[in-house]
């Protein structure tokens, strides 16, 4: 049983450039990554240049704020993390 969930926040802004930036940062994280949710706005003709992700870390803390200042290092993202203790 996990003592904590760490959840991450991370804010995509001009996903057309930072997408793969971001993506390759999460694929080398994959293994301590158990949920990913993508959120951004889209339809017929239009797709939001800004994305939004929520990731369940499995990782320990200090892992988890590795992962965070990896992404801090690209251009337009910014993280928030959240941690919620078990008693």
């Amino acid at each position: 049983m996990l003592d904590q969930h760490i959840i991450l926040g991370i804010h995509v802004t001009d996903r057309a450039h930072h997408a793969t930036d971001v993506q390759e940062i999460l694929t080398e994280y994959g293994c301590t990554i158990k949920t990913r949710i993508g959120l951004h706005d889209v339809g017929p003709e239009h797709c939001s240049p800004t994305g939004l992700l929520l990731l369940e870390f499995i990782g320990s803390e200090a892992d988890s704020e590795m992962l965070c200042e990896r992404l801090r290092g690209v251009e337009g993202v910014e993280t928030k993390k959240m941690v919620f203790n078990h008693p």
